[in-house]
């Protein structure tokens, strides 16, 4: 099990801007404002801008109509990341899915990347080639691997298969270490830290059936901490700024 500092490394002014861009919708701000809002994290004014500048001289940001927009790769993790933060389920019967690797001759970057692609689908190797999961997602789809053979399967005893692909004690007890950390007080700089890390979590909740799940999964809860922490997040601290400088403005000199 891995320690909160593990789960939460240090944020960059780059980390602080991508993961302000990353929970905006749409993710879009103004130059002022992310300026403001890396203030409000520990950022000086002028390290954001050269972290800005870097971030769009290597395709990650576009500057637009006086704002900065998502770009490239991010705006499609964005797009992948809000999706399987919201993993659409349906009842468990039972049944699972099996997809056996039949392709052969495949180079090591192809095999890395159809290994990559199942883990997020949320399938896991049970043997070298053989992957499973409960059929509960309603969205997955393997048809798009040339290289797959897909199978439905019933498991004699799909609780201990579930725990024998998954260390889901581990998953939650980590869980549960976020979820504390997001409930309590910190600085806003390790709130944010803390908001990046359950995303990542959040991306490898292997979203199984509650029939299969330990009592008192944590999975849920980690997602509405986050949607809570991310619907808040420029908004709230976009609104201290701005009351900030009004008052910094009538203050007399």
């Amino acid at each position: 099990m891995r320690t909160l500092d593990q789960l939460m490394p240090a944020l960059s002014a780059r980390s602080v801007a991508l993961s302000i861009m990353l929970g905006s919708h749409p993710p879009k701000l103004t130059a002022r404002d992310l300026v403001s809002l890396g203030a409000s994290f520990g950022i000086s004014a002028s390290t954001m801008r050269v972290a800005l500048s870097r971030m769009t001289a290597a395709g990650d940001l576009v500057a637009e109509d006086g704002a900065y927009v998502l770009a490239g790769r991010h705006l499609d993790r964005q797009v992948a990341t809000d999706r399987r933060i919201a993993i659409r389920r349906r009842p468990y019967d039972g049944m699972w899915r099996m997809a056996v690797v039949t392709g052969r001759g495949r180079d090591a970057d192809a095999r890395a990347s159809l290994r990559d692609s199942l883990t997020h689908a949320r399938l896991c190797e049970l043997r070298e080639g053989v992957w499973l999961r409960p059929d509960n997602i309603a969205d997955l789809d393997l048809t798009e691997f040339d290289e797959l053979e897909t199978f439905a399967t019933i498991p004699t005893d799909d609780r201990h298969l579930s725990r024998r692909l998954w260390d889901l004690n581990t998953w939650a007890a980590e869980a549960r270490l976020l979820l504390d950390f997001l409930s309590s007080q910190h600085e806003p700089i390790e709130h944010l830290a803390a908001a990046a890390a359950a995303v990542r979590h959040l991306r490898t909740d292997p979203a199984l059936p509650d029939e299969l799940l330990p009592e008192r999964w944590p999975g849920d809860e980690l997602r509405w901490a986050y949607d809570d922490y991310r619907n808040n997040l420029t908004a709230t601290h976009l609104s201290a700024v701005r009351d900030s400088e009004r008052t910094e403005r009538s203050t007399p000199r």
